[in-house]
């Protein structure tokens, strides 16, 4: 097996993870933090459990006390997440092509009325 046949195996695998890594709602994440809130187990029985890196686990659970942390401090402004973006991006270019449509329609129908007169 050469360099090349062995570093895209690599890469077949790599991607078929990531392709097929488990999605995690935010009540999901916050449910498993609270887990860990309660010391009733320990953080690697809870990554275990649902089969997440403490890696990951660390970085939910650092996200959840800084978004608790703002919200204590007053700071009620909430960032948008990058499916928010695009979601409102599309929505966006949906409501520019109708606009673009209805200008057009309505040239239409203002030319065909001045014929008319």
């Amino acid at each position: 097996m050469g360099t090349n046949q062995k570093q895209s195996t690599e890469n077949f695998i790599k991607d078929i993870r990531r392709k097929t890594r488990r999605l995690f709602s935010s009540e999901q994440k916050i449910l498993i933090v609270m887990e860990a809130l309660r010391g009733e187990t320990s953080t690697a029985e809870i990554c275990r459990k649902h089969g997440i890196n403490q890696a990951l686990f660390y970085k939910w659970n650092k996200e959840f006390m800084e978004a608790g942390k703002k919200r204590l401090n007053g700071d009620t402004t909430r960032e948008a997440t990058s499916d928010e973006v695009t979601e409102l991006r599309k929505e966006n270019l949906r409501l520019k092509e109708m606009v673009a449509d209805l200008m057009l329609r309505y040239d239409i129908v203002k030319k065909s009325l001045s014929i008319l007169e």
